[in-house]
């Protein structure tokens, strides 16, 4: 019995010296576990922006997928569609709070075989009269260009400013 007492008792000068180690660790591995944390939730927010800023366009070339180019009211069309990419609605509402930060009317590009000026190095070929394996068919295509993701500047991030996306369009079939 007193072996296990005089045991105990050379332990607890070990112990002693061993307090306060977990608390150094800890800080040692702080750090970089912030970087990983922080950098989680901006790529997933910068996913989550993609993924919106992809399903807006997709939408507003469905939408134009319905007229044609040839059609009276097709400006007003053209416009509901940029409205429906930036807003989530095709009436850009005073007010409207955009889908993604930043994103603005100016940022949506909508060729067709009427209009194609706004895609760069394209034809009217591009658009009009496309051959495909079951016939010919027109096609539209709505760009997000020059779009920026903002980060939200949390520590350890550096000093980017944020992301510059590249385009991101939908092409769809168009009638007429």
């Amino acid at each position: 019995m007193m072996a296990t007492q005089k045991k105990q008792c050379r332990c607890l000068p070990l112990l002693r010296k061993q307090r306060g180690a977990a608390v150094v660790e800890f800080a040692i591995l702080l750090i970089p576990l912030l970087i990983l944390g922080f950098g989680t939730v901006e790529y997933g927010r910068a996913i989550y922006e993609y993924n919106t800023l992809v399903k807006s366009v997709r939408s507003a070339a469905r939408m134009l997928s319905q007229h044609s180019p040839g059609d009276a009211a097709y400006a007003t069309h053209r416009e509901e569609a940029r409205c429906l990419s930036v807003f989530g609605n095709s009436a850009c509402a005073q007010g409207s709070k955009a889908l993604a930060t930043g994103l603005t009317k100016s940022n949506i590009k909508i060729c067709d075989r009427i209009s194609w000026s706004d895609c760069a190095g394209t034809a009217q070929s591009n658009f009009e009269d496309v051959a495909t394996g079951s016939g010919n068919i027109n096609v539209v295509v709505v760009r997000v260009s020059g779009y920026r993701f903002t980060l939200l500047g949390l520590p350890f991030m550096g000093n980017a400013n944020g992301l510059d996306f590249g385009p991101i369009e939908a092409v769809m079939r168009q009638n007429g």
